[in-house]
């Protein structure tokens, strides 16, 4: 058995690959594949209404929230959103805990003035910063919520009256929240929401539309919003993906019950990483991540004597970010707990050997 630490594009159900995969040979009976069905037939636009209405369940998001699947993953989202949402005059807050919240600093100084309110690069970002201060007149506060490369995670939403918008790429669906605290949510889908290929971004319905700017239209929002996320040909294949991946979160009991799942997953890694003096996790105990777990071993053989024999008991994904080296596992929601206890069984086997 294969075990898939991937950090992304990671591990999906494998009743999604199976129905996925009969899809492309056949979809619906159609005798078409899902590749090849235009995305402008009902048989489409079902697919895209489904895993719409399936995120607004799956949220309890209120009325005001709009659903889109766009393409360019969060990434692009990094420069859409300050487009959309921060004047050349204005000031928009952020938060930098980690390299994906550095570069969404870096593509909104393109479009306005951007307060960096706190910052944990002085220690590698193994923290999560607290005790910051968000000034009133800011048009939104933007952080990550939960740091792949690091291995951090926020574990409450910020109190401030300031519009909140969220990375949540690594981490959505993973943990109940308040939802519709967030004006704008952005994620990447392809880790816990399906295939890569395509964003996720939920937004509030009365947001954009407040800068002065022109902007190209692809990048305004409310056209997306407008034409139902097929302002152009959208992601097919992806969209439907996610909708499978959707329909499984469901079908397990929904977000509530995928939490219990990752809190079980995630304190077993981390009671066997503390329990055994060769692993070293440098991230701070309140901040770690249910998603992704970083450790190190002080000693480069054996790391790399490690890493051979995770190779060889098929555990795919262990290897740390390259920034960062070491080691990473990714523990999202299709992740099975059993996974979990093979690679902490070969933990304490590795650990024992070496005394």
């Amino acid at each position: 058995m294969v075990h898939n630490f991937n950090a992304g594009p990671s591990i999906l159900p494998k009743e999604v690959f199976q129905q996925a995969s009969e899809a492309i040979l056949n979809f619906n009976n159609m005798g078409l594949s899902i590749l090849e069905i235009g995305h402008r037939t009902n048989e489409f636009q079902a697919v895209m209404d489904e895993a719409q209405s399936l995120v607004k369940e799956l949220m309890h998001l209120d009325d005001n929230k709009e659903v889109l699947f766009l393409h360019g993953g969060a990434s692009t989202q990094f420069f859409q959103v300050p487009m959309n949402l921060l004047d050349e005059s204005a000031t928009a807050a952020y938060l930098d805990c980690g390299v994906w919240g550095s570069k969404a600093i870096k593509e909104a100084k393109l479009y306005g003035n951007v307060e960096v309110v706190a910052s944990s690069k002085d220690s590698n970002y193994t923290y999560i910063p607290k005790g910051y201060d968000i000034a009133e007149s800011a048009v939104y506060f933007h952080y990550t919520t939960n740091n792949t490369v690091e291995g951090t995670q926020m574990h409450a939403i910020p109190e401030t009256n300031v519009p909140l918008v969220a990375d949540m790429s690594s981490d959505i669906l993973s943990t109940e929240m308040d939802f519709n605290r967030f004006s704008l949510i952005y994620a990447g889908a392809q880790k816990n929401i399906g295939a890569a290929g395509v964003n996720l971004v939920i937004i509030d319905k009365d947001i954009p539309g407040k800068v002065t700017r022109r902007m190209p239209t692809m990048m305004d929002y409310r056209e997306h919003i407008k034409n139902g996320s097929m302002l152009n040909t959208p992601p097919v294949f992806a969209v439907y993906v996610c909708m499978l991946t959707l329909r499984w979160l469901k079908k397990t009991g929904g977000v509530k019950a995928i939490q219990q799942l990752n809190e079980k997953k995630a304190k077993l890694l981390y009671d066997t990483i503390d329990s055994l003096p060769i692993f070293h996790a440098p991230v701070a105990k309140e901040d770690r991540s249910l998603m992704n777990a970083v450790f190190t071993i002080a000693d480069a053989d054996a790391e790399k004597e490690f890493l051979s024999l995770c190779k060889a008991a098929n555990l795919y994904g262990v290897k740390g970010h390259r920034s960062v080296g070491g080691f990473r596992v990714s523990m999202y929601n299709a992740l099975p707990y059993e996974s979990v206890v093979v690679l902490t069984d070969l933990m304490k086997d590795f650990a024992n050997k070496k005394g």
